[in-house]
């Protein structure tokens, strides 16, 4: 799909604010009036939506700085103010006017505009059958998607569903999150009933949602609220589609293994798009270049963003492989020819886990690594989590063995209570997914969250309380729509 790469001056025509839900078309311009004709304008309306994805207000960097607020890492970067929002986030002291709380909730924004858009204009659109129903699943998963994202970090969210139009409502007031779940569970099976399963994607369009997709990140949606039967049908769904793990845990962060049979989906970078690193339309990842080892000249870039924690490695079992290709340390293996001096960061970790060669990205603008959102191991160990919440332990030891394995470690202890074992699939959650963006939807998930603040209070982020397991909506966005409510706490 040419990793979303557009004609934007189109998709402005229909979407020219990536801030908020309130812009109007240009007249001037191409719109939705007179764009909607033929097949290539349907398609690159649906790359427009995906294209949020990419950018940093979601997974070029404040999704992954989640690991942070989780636990697992430190902001390290240059020290002093640099990262001061991230920080903030991290030592539970943020307020309403966060700018990291602010990208998170305009973030999705225009990805759910320009789905809208899609699920509206597309289908009454003459051309193939088949492809319209096809870009309809496609904008029906990236709703859900942008809601998922929402709806985890603020709770009760504006359900937005339609293109706004002048006379609408353009003050809406907060949805609750059971509607916004609905929604999502809506948009999720219709896309998983006509989408296309992946081996059924060109090489051309891969990275698209496909069926296999959907379905995992409905089971993802069924685990954060806990209905266990959804979850393990759905995680059996999509092993029936033939998904596997890779042999080698490192291949899912690397160039040349991207969008392999492990992976569900994936948010498509490329290098050298020749676009501002610092707009939107920029199209290369961000993460070697942030979180490369700061003045190593081990990786272009090289800012020393999101430095594991001594806890964090400590958490690794005696020979799990997974060490060596997530963390640089001391003594660890080299990384492109160069030794680690644990020197080049607070902590006296790095992040090895998204780093790319200066032989495939030469300047520090131009990293073409995927970002992986969904993978096959992470639909094992929801099945192993769910399997066991059913009072189904011994059933659920074998998923989470097939992870285990693959890193290199012994099966599981048998025998364990359902306690003990929820426990053993959280950790392992933590160490195969770490650094995804994933830990700290697991650790505010489990017992409403209680779980969560345990383990931060634990290792000794005392200030996290309750309120913490939701940020607060932006000052900003409340002083330009009165209707929306302030979470509770701030």
């Amino acid at each position: 799909m040419n990793k979303y790469l557009i004609i934007l001056s189109i998709i402005l025509g229909f979407s020219a604010c990536s801030e908020d839900f309130l812009t109007k078309a240009p007249l001037d311009s191409i719109n939705t009036e007179n764009f909607f004709e033929t097949e290539e304008d349907a398609i690159y309306a649906i790359n427009g939506a995906y294209q949020p994805l990419q950018w940093p207000k979601l997974y070029n960097m404040r999704m992954w700085t989640t690991d942070i607020m989780a636990g697992n890492s430190i902001v390290g970067a240059g020290g002093g103010d640099d990262g001061r929002e991230t920080q903030d986030l991290a030592n539970f002291v943020t307020t309403t006017d966060n700018p990291g709380v602010l990208d998170l909730f305009r973030g999705p924004a225009p990805g759910i505009l320009r789905s809208n858009v899609v699920i509206q204009k597309v289908p009454g659109m003459d051309i193939d059958e088949t492809l319209k129903e096809r870009i309809v699943g496609e904008a029906k998963f990236l709703r859900a998607h942008y809601y998922f994202i929402m709806v985890r970090f603020f709770g009760d969210v504006p359900l937005i569903l339609e293109p706004q139009e002048p006379g609408d409502d353009l003050r809406p007031s907060r949805t609750s999150k059971e509607e916004v779940y609905q929604q999502i569970i809506a948009d999720l099976t219709d896309a998983k009933a006509i989408l296309p399963t992946k081996s059924e994607y060109s090489d051309a369009d891969k990275g698209r949602a496909t069926r296999g997709a959907a379905a995992g990140l409905l089971a993802k949606v069924y685990l954060t609220r806990g209905e266990w039967q959804e979850v393990v049908d759905l995680c059996d769904e999509v092993a029936s589609l033939g998904y596997e793990l890779n042999d080698n845990y490192a291949d899912n962060f690397t160039v040349a293994t991207e969008n392999s049979n492990e992976s569900l989906f994936e948010v498509q970078y490329v290098g050298g798009a020749g676009e501002d690193f610092w707009s939107n339309e920029n199209q290369a990842s961000w993460l070697s270049t942030f979180t490369g080892p700061r003045n190593s000249g081990m990786v272009a870039g090289g800012w020393g963003w999101n430095q594991p924690t001594q806890e964090f490695v400590n958490s690794y079992e005696d020979g799990d492989l997974r060490k060596d290709a997530t963390v640089l340390y001391e003594g660890g293996p080299a990384f492109d020819g160069m030794e680690y001096d644990p020197a080049y960061s607070v902590t006296g970790y790095n992040l090895r886990k998204f780093l790319v060669s200066k032989s495939i990205a030469d300047a520090y603008d131009n990293s073409p690594l995927n970002f992986p959102v969904l993978r096959y191991a992470d639909v094992l160990l929801m099945k192993a989590e769910a399997l066991n919440e059913l009072g189904r332990t011994s059933d659920a030891e074998a998923p989470l063995n097939e992870v285990r394995n693959r890193a290199g470690l012994d099966d599981v202890q048998s025998g364990l209570t359902k306690e003990e074992f929820r426990n053993t699939v959280l950790h392992e959650r933590r160490m195969e997914l770490a650094f995804e963006g994933q830990r700290w939807f697991d650790i505010i998930r489990v017992e409403n969250g209680q779980w969560g603040l345990n383990f931060l209070h634990s290792i000794g982020r005392v200030n996290a309380s309750e309120k913490h397991l939701l940020l607060p909506i932006p000052q900003k966005e409340i002083d330009a729509n009165p209707n929306l409510e302030q979470n509770t706490g701030y």
